[in-house]
């Protein structure tokens, strides 16, 4: 969405005040409509009886609107109808990591009455890093949860949210990589199913939602190829981005295929930008023939706030405003963020450009997902989720989970000679240092709600040791000037030092991609000169969304401990000081490739996975990059040291017998086969350290020999386990072959490669299968 850098913080409402009671004045029922006893004449109203199926109750409700209110209800201020007893509908939310709202943008969530916070969660990127797809469906439910109760109190006015972001993470400098799983495609679409199945209040096995009925709306975004915000004159709103058929079929569009299919989302976002120079808004090869043919999307479709007013006079796309809403319409768009169809439909009808029948269509749509969100059943009070209220908002589980998915995010990159954790009972001095050491809201990141308390680093450490001197370092993240008399004569007193770094909103964010991958200003002579005068290594700690180029970090003896933390949310500085002194074992693992500062000589515009040798172009992400790396896709380490084996593969040889090139079309072999070819790896996990720890086991399929575009590596599992120090259990994974073996041709085939395969785990452990 549109929304730059500060919408959804302002700092006074940082910690604020955990829902705080008016007592002065009557709590307001949440907008719903159908309510038979103050307004009796709904009754008689078809759309009214909950006996009917919700389409012809839809059906029933548009056929009773005139011209104009039906235009009124085109637009995401959805306009009140009195007279039909209908309240007016914000169909924007955001609930990216925890519900969100704002004071200066109109959206469903203000947060400016009773209800002045909610549970802020880590950034995605972080949560990614977790691999953990029950706890990203735990997340999710919570968020639902929280944003129903919020609505039965009468303080929101919408509940369709415009979350996941579910964007391939493809260039590191993107500004809005921090709201995404990173850069993998399975596990995005794993991201994807687990986080509208929560949200929507669905099991995590999927199946549950009964009749349909919603406890909140996920809308996944941003359909597609959309990761390039200003970059050298490009913008989002105008980049055209070429894209391969092969590129689209197995990185771009997985995760939104996996949303609509599994997940069942009810709501899916089109893109500002165009691809192969078609706007994502007005495509109706991907709004109708993909989305709702191909893969069976039932739910709404609502365009970027501002979109639709790009095609004419920005993109040049449509010959006039009334082509514009005739080209989004007849796409398949269902709601316009922003105010271009209440502004131009009327004329588009008149003109000829579109019919009434293309406006029904569209809000059929939008009244079922109100319908299946119970908006037109009575007091919601009296129905499903009717009992949730301002108790279940920032509860002392919820917060609880905030905290959990922040230590099990975090990921330790280095830890010389087992620096880390340092010892609680002979840490008697710690100096804390670095712009981000005590600074609550760099710990959010973007599209985050006030949450229900913030703890920074400083004040986290602070439990923990009684000697604690703090100095900033530098002013601001920026770092333009350095205090570096005062930070090393801190570091020179202390046992240890800890320097939380990084950078902020003011470098990445929505509308600001990244000028480079290194540390702002002076950070990294900072860095270099406290560690050099310090007692003892220093510790790093690492606030981003994106990766840096750490490399002299990583290859500095003095600096003997790096902790990348994200975003961490409410409670990042509790898990980041409970990791440094060993109440928790880090088990995070890198959710994107961190490239090397020169990598930005890479055009952003440029869309290919795929290396090009000829040009020397390296390609993307940890599938098909063939450059240096400063960390890779997966890394992490931890206290405890974990060993993998292969106990069992049910399979070591697939016959699928290809008929020519060696190549062998999934399509061709059909739904069956493929169900029957499904196998289990088993794979043994032990547990070598002292300490407990939580472990996420990935496993990998690579090539013999990588051809026609094929992945070096793809990720095709991964689980999180816990074990006790000396515990061994297995884990196991089913595998699918015409999905974990396939990748696409240059025609956006799925194709499945003769030839021997590789399963990975852990340490380059491998297990050799046959295709033919």
């Amino acid at each position: 969405m549109s929304l730059i850098a500060a919408i959804f913080m302002c700092s006074m409402m940082l910690n604020a005040n955990i829902n705080a009671q008016s007592t002065n004045s009557k709590q307001p029922l949440p907008p719903f409509s159908c309510d038979s006893i103050t307004n009796p004449s709904t009754k008689s109203y078809p759309f009214c009886n909950v006996d009917l199926p919700i389409g012809k109750r839809a059906h029933d409700l548009v056929s009773r609107l005139t011209l104009d209110e039906k235009i009124s209800q085109l637009v995401n201020k959805a306009s009140a109808i009195p007279r039909l007893g209908i309240p007016y509908y914000q169909w924007w939310s955001e609930a990216l990591h925890g519900v969100a709202g704002t004071l200066i943008v109109d959206t469903g969530f203000f947060f400016n009455g009773t209800i002045r916070a909610a549970t802020s969660f880590p950034q995605v990127i972080l949560t990614a890093a977790t691999f953990d797809a029950h706890l990203w469906y735990r997340i999710a439910k919570v968020i639902g949860t929280e944003g129903r109760a919020i609505y039965n109190e009468g303080e929101a006015q919408g509940m369709t949210f415009w979350s996941p972001n579910i964007n391939i993470f493809r260039d590191p400098r993107w500004g809005r990589g921090q709201e995404t799983p990173g850069e993998d495609p399975f596990m995005t679409s794993k991201y994807a199913v687990s986080f509208v199945r929560g949200i929507q209040g669905d099991s995590f096995e999927g199946g549950d939602l009964k009749d349909g009925r919603l406890l909140a709306s996920a809308c996944c975004k941003h359909l597609t190829a959309y990761d390039l915000e200003s970059w050298n004159g490009n913008s989002r709103f105008t980049f055209d981005a070429h894209v391969t058929k092969q590129d689209m079929a197995d990185t771009y569009q997985p995760p939104f295929k996996s949303c609509v299919e599994q997940g069942r989302a009810s709501g899916i976002m089109c893109a500002y930008n165009l691809v192969n120079g078609v706007p994502n808004c007005a495509d109706h090869d991907l709004l109708t023939k993909t989305a709702r043919r191909e893969w069976g999307f039932q739910g709404y479709i609502t365009s970027d706030c501002g979109a639709v007013s790009l095609l004419y006079g920005t993109q040049n796309y449509s010959k006039s405003h009334e082509d514009a809403v005739a080209d989004v319409l007849k796409a398949g768009l269902d709601v316009d963020c922003g105010n271009y169809l209440t502004n131009h439909t009327k004329s588009a009808i008149e003109k000829g450009k579109v019919s009434e029948h293309d406006i029904d269509r569209a809000l059929r749509n939008l009244f079922t997902i109100r319908m299946r969100l119970g908006l037109f059943n009575g007091n919601p009070s009296e129905l499903p989720y009717g009992n949730l209220s301002r108790n279940d908002v920032c509860s002392r589980e919820h917060q609880d989970l905030a905290l959990e998915v922040a230590r099990d995010g975090i990921v330790l990159l280095k830890n010389s000679a087992n620096l880390l954790p340092l010892s609680k009972s002979k840490t008697k001095s710690l100096a804390v240092i670095g712009p981000n050491s005590n600074v609550s809201e760099t710990l959010l990141g973007s599209y985050a709600g006030p949450p229900c308390k913030t703890i920074t680093p400083l004040q986290g450490l602070m439990n923990y040791v009684k000697k604690i001197e703090f100095h900033r370092g530098c002013e601001t993240v920026n770092c333009t000037s350095i205090a570096s008399k005062e930070a090393t004569r801190l570091a020179r007193s202390a046992d240890y030092v800890v320097l939380v770094m990084g950078i902020n909103q003011d470098f990445e964010r929505e509308d600001l991609d990244r000028e480079d991958l290194v540390l702002p200003g002076q950070q990294q002579s900072l860095i270099t000169s406290v560690a050099k005068a310090a007692k003892n290594p220093v510790i790093l700690v690492l606030l981003c969304g994106g990766p840096v180029d750490i490399s002299f970090a990583k290859n500095n003896p003095k600096i003997g401990g790096i902790l990348w933390a994200g975003y961490p949310g409410e409670a990042g500085g509790k898990a980041i000081a409970e990791i440094i002194f060993g109440d928790h074992n880090p088990g995070g693992r890198l959710p994107v490739t961190w490239y090397p500062k020169d990598f930005i000589k890479i055009p952003m515009t440029d869309m290919r996975m795929r290396p090009d040798r000829s040009s020397g172009y390296p390609g993307r992400t940890y599938r098909f990059y063939q450059g240096e790396k400063v960390y890779e896709f997966g890394y992490g380490l931890s206290y405890s040291n974990y060993s993998y084996k292969f106990v069992s593969v049910g399979q070591s040889k697939l016959d699928f017998k290809p008929e020519n090139s060696g190549d062998v079309s999934v399509s061709d072999i059909g739904f069956e086969t493929c169900e029957s070819a499904k196998f289990s790896v088993n794979v043994s996990v032990e547990n070598e350290g002292k300490m407990a720890g939580k472990n996420s086991v990935l496993l990998f399929v690579k090539r013999d020999e990588t051809l026609k575009g094929s992945p070096m590596k793809q990720l095709v599992g991964f689980q999180t386990v816990r074990l006790n120090a000396k515990e061994k259990v297995n884990v196991e994974f089913e595998i699918n072959p015409c999905q974990h073996f396939a990748r696409a041709s240059e025609d956006g085939k799925m194709v499945i490669e003769s030839g021997t395969h590789h399963f990975i785990v852990g340490d380059q452990k491998e297990y050799p299968i046959s295709i033919n």
